[in-house]
C-alpha cells in the first residue's frame, strides 16, 4: 500500500474512495501551512505521511480551490507618485490615494485615507472639525478613525428636516464625534427655513455657537457632490428642479456652482444655513473625499476654486483627475 493510502494519526485515511486526498486531510494541511506558519516537516509528522506527500496535499489543495492565491502588484508607491503629480495638478497641498472602490463599500476603502488626513491636521482638543453631508462622508463615518479626544464636530450644514440619512447632517456629525473621541457640536435647524425662522435661528446660542465654529475651524471633512441632474438623492434645496440645476457643477454644504467654481447666485442663499463657499478657503485643512468619474469636473472646479485644499479619492478617480486636469490647462 502506498504511503498516501496510510492512515494518518487521526485514524482517518488521507484518500478518498477515488484514490484522491480526503478534503479534510487538504484543508488540515493547507491550514498548517498557509494559515498557522508550520513547516512541511512539521506537517508531515504531524499528519504521520513524507515530506513529498505533504508538497502533493498542498498542490492538490489549491487545484480543488481549497487554497486560492493572489498575486498583487505593488500599488502604495506607485499611488503616492500619483497623489503627488495630482496635487500638483490641482493646486492642491496634498492629495490622500486610496485602491480604487469598484464593489467594495466606499467608506470602507476611503475611511484609512481619510484617516490619514485628519491625522496630518494635528487637532488639539478643543480644535474645531467641521463636516458636510453627502453619501460618501455618510459612509465613512460608520468606519473606524483615529482618536482625535477633545474635538469639537460641528455639521456645515443644517438638516434637521431631511429625510434622506445622508443629508441628515446632525446624525452624521455624532458620529463621526463618536469615531474621534470627540464632541458633537449640533446644527439645531433645517438647511432652508423660512425668513422668519432664519433670523430667529440666527439669535439661537446653540446655533451662534456652531457659527463660531464656521469661523474658527482646523479642519473640514467635505463632501463633493456630482452635478444634480445626474444624482438619484439630493437635499431637499434642491428639489423641484430649478433651472439652475442644469448649470451646476458640483455642490459643497448644499451650495452648487459652476464649471469655473463660480457659486450659483441664488435667491434663495440669503437664509439657506450653511457655510459658505468662499468661507472654506480660510480653513487649512478643507479636506473634500470624493470618488467617481462622475464627479471629475466637480473635484477639479472645487479644487481650482480653492474651496478644498486636500483631497481624499481612489487610483481610479485620481487617474481620471490627473488626465483631465492635464488637458485643463
Amino acid at each position: 500500500m502506498s504511503e498516501g493510502a496510510q492512515s494518518t494519526r487521526s485514524g482517518r485515511s488521507s484518500m478518498s474512495s477515488r484514490g484522491r486526498f480526503d478534503p479534510a486531510i487538504l484543508y488540515q494541511a493547507a491550514l498548517a501551512y498557509y494559515v498557522d506558519n508550520a513547516t512541511q516537516a512539521e506537517i508531515a509528522a504531524n499528519l504521520g505521511v513524507s515530506r513529498p506527500t505533504v508538497s502533493r496535499l498542498l498542490s492538490e489543495a489549491r487545484a480543488a480551490g481549497i487554497v486560492t492565491i493572489e498575486v498583487r502588484e505593488p500599488t502604495e508607491e506607485r499611488d503616492a507618485e500619483l497623489a503627488e503629480r495630482l496635487a500638483a495638478a490641482l493646486g492642491l497641498r496634498k492629495v490622500y490615494v486610496t485602491p480604487t472602490v469598484g464593489r467594495r463599500n466606499i467608506g470602507s476603502v476611503l475611511a484609512p485615507g481619510v484617516g490619514r488626513a485628519i491625522e496630518d491636521a494635528a487637532l488639539a482638543p478643543g480644535d474645531g472639525l467641521l463636516v458636510s453631508s453627502g453619501v460618501t462622508v455618510y459612509e465613512v463615518v460608520n468606519f473606524p478613525l483615529p482618536p482625535a479626544p477633545g474635538v469639537l464636530v460641528a455639521p456645515t450644514v443644517g438638516g434637521q428636516l431631511e429625510t434622506e440619512g445622508p443629508y441628515q447632517t446632525n446624525e452624521i456629525a455624532r458620529r463621526l464625534a463618536m469615531k474621534l473621541n470627540g464632541r458633537p457640536v449640533l446644527l439645531y435647524a433645517p438647511a432652508m427655513p423660512s425668513i422668519e425662522l432664519h433670523q430667529s435661528l440666527l439669535r439661537d446660542p446653540h446655533i451662534q455657537e456652531v457659527l463660531g465654529l464656521w469661523k474658527t475651524a482646523k479642519a473640514a471633512l467635505l463632501g463633493v457632490g456630482a452635478p444634480p441632474l445626474t444624482r438619484t438623492i439630493m437635499p431637499s434645496t434642491f428639489q423641484g428642479n430649478p433651472h439652475w440645476l442644469r448649470s451646476a457643477v458640483g455642490d459643497i454644504n448644499a451650495r452648487p456652482y459652476d464649471a469655473h467654481g463660480t457659486p450659483l447666485d441664488l435667491r434663495t442663499n440669503d437664509r439657506l444655513i450653511a457655510m459658505r463657499l468662499e468661507e472654506l478657503r480660510e480653513v487649512p485643512h478643507a479636506i473634500a473625499v470624493a470618488v467617481g468619474r462622475n464627479k471629475i469636473g466637480s473635484i477639479i472646479a472645487a479644487a481650482k476654486a480653492g474651496f478644498i485644499n486636500h483631497l481624499v479619492t481612489d487610483t481610479d478617480t485620481a487617474t481620471a483627475l490627473e488626465a483631465a486636469a492635464g488637458t485643463d490647462r
